[in-house]
This record gives structure tokens, sequence and C-alpha cells, in this order.
């Protein structure tokens, strides 16, 4: 594991991503080790030879930064924070760049959606409740802890997920689930949505997305949960999660194809 301190140009930049404006992303890599993540493509940018999931790069002048480059002169958008990487980093806790780039987006009037799969955010309760415009969301891919300790193996528990996002609910936040991506065979799609109910607003879906980079360690994955990876049936299993959201009253706003 490599943890480097870098200097960054640019920080808050703009997103072809439905729903968002613009993104943050206040650290390179991502150190969760997910073995599902595709933006390894993020290598052809930043010349790390390391593999992803190994490095991370901590951009230690991004608040600064931002700063600069959110003036009331700047289009309104919306924000999401944590695109390519998690913005709540164990090592978050240490350097605590999220909660500076809130405590900015807070003085400004741009909405925010933070999406995260770690229980860390519930530490910056006090700034985004303060933010106008402020949701939170947590991935999640498996309410079972033994094959989230195989998928996503330094992620916060799926208690801790569910735990957070009643937390942010019942405090007047918004608060919302992505449910990607959608592993067949290792996902319960009737335990999740059923496990949110009453806890968010709204839930999104993304399918498996593989490519050169991560069909190894997927393959893996399912061997080691002794399950067989079999190719999906997204058009059934779009309308199969459509229709259990709606018999927990949970709207869908998205349903994302690879």
């Amino acid at each position: 594991m490599t943890i480097k301190e870098i200097l960054c140009r640019s920080v808050l930049t703009k997103s072809n991503l439905p729903e968002v404006d613009y993104c943050i992303n206040p650290y390179v890599g991502c150190l969760h080790g997910c073995v599902y993540c595709y933006a390894s493509f993020m290598k052809r940018f930043t010349g790390h030879k390391e593999e992803w999931g190994t490095f991370l790069d901590v951009k230690v002048n991004a608040p600064e930064i931002l700063k600069k480059e959110i003036t009331p002169r700047k289009k309104r958008g919306k924000i999401l924070i944590g695109s390519v990487t998690d913005a709540y980093q164990p090592t978050e806790r240490m350097f605590r760049l999220t909660r500076q780039i809130l405590e900015i987006l807070a003085k400004y009037d741009f909405p925010v959606s933070i999406l995260t799969k770690s229980n860390l955010v519930k530490r910056d309760f006090d700034i985004i409740r303060s933010i106008g415009s402020c949701e939170v969301g947590m991935t999640l891919t498996s309410l079972d802890e033994s094959i989230s300790r195989i998928i996503e193996p330094v992620a916060s528990t799926p208690a801790e997920r569910l735990d957070a996002l009643s937390f942010f609910r019942q405090s007047g936040i918004s608060a919302y689930a992505f449910i990607g991506p959608i592993l067949p065979g290792l996902i319960d799609l009737r335990s999740i949505l059923k496990a949110l109910k009453g806890r968010v607003d709204f839930v999104m879906f993304e399918t498996l997305n593989q490519n050169k980079s991560n069909r190894d360690k997927i393959a893996r994955a399912y061997e080691k949960a002794g399950v067989i990876l079999k190719q999906a049936d997204w058009i059934s299993v779009e309308r199969e999660a459509i229709e259990l959201s709606r018999n927990e009253g949970i709207p869908v706003k998205g349903f994302y194809k690879h």
C-alpha cells in the first residue's frame, strides 16, 4: 500500500454523469479494495504503475484550490463528491480533506450529493446539515457481511452503512442507496430493498461492468464465495429491481447499464 501527498491544479470538474453537473474527488486511487471496481482507467491519466487499489494520492491542497474555483460567478450546479474514488477513505480520518471541502461548499449555494461506502461520513453531519441542499448516499452490494468482506474488504460493513442511512434520514437529510454493481448470484435485491424501506428517499441501480482490469478479480471473488458467475439478463433484472422497489414504496431514480 502506497500513500502519497500530492498537489493538484484543479478539483472542481465538469461531469457527464447523470443527475450531476460537477464532481470533486479529494483523492486519487482507492484503498477500499473492491474487486469489481472499474475505475482503474484513471491510471491512464495518473501514471501509476501499481495495481489499482494499492495506492492513494492525497490532494493536500484541494481545499485551497476549491476556494479559488468556486466563486459567486461560477455557474450553479449539483456537485457529486466521490465519483471515481471514495471521499471517505480510511486516511480521511487523518487528512480531513473531505470535511474541509464540505466546509467550503456550505458557504455557497451549490446542491451537493455524497456517495460513499464508509460510515465515517456521519462525522461530518454538523456541516452536512448546514448545506442548503445535500443528500448522502451509500453504495450497497450485499447485506451478507461474509460476502462483503470478499468483494469490498476495507469498506464499512453493510450494517454500518444501513445505520448511516437511517441516521441521516432520521436527522432530516435526504438519504439514498446506490445498489451497484449488481452482482448476479451474490446480491439479493429483495432483501436489500426490504432493509432499505424507511431508510432512504430513493434508490439507484447499476449493472456489473467487467473489463480486463477487474475480470480476473471478480472471477476469483466468485470462486471464493462458492458461486458460479453467470451472464445476467439485465432487462429482467431491471424489471425485478423496479418492481421490488415499488413494493417497498421506494422511488427509483435510475437503472444504469454497461
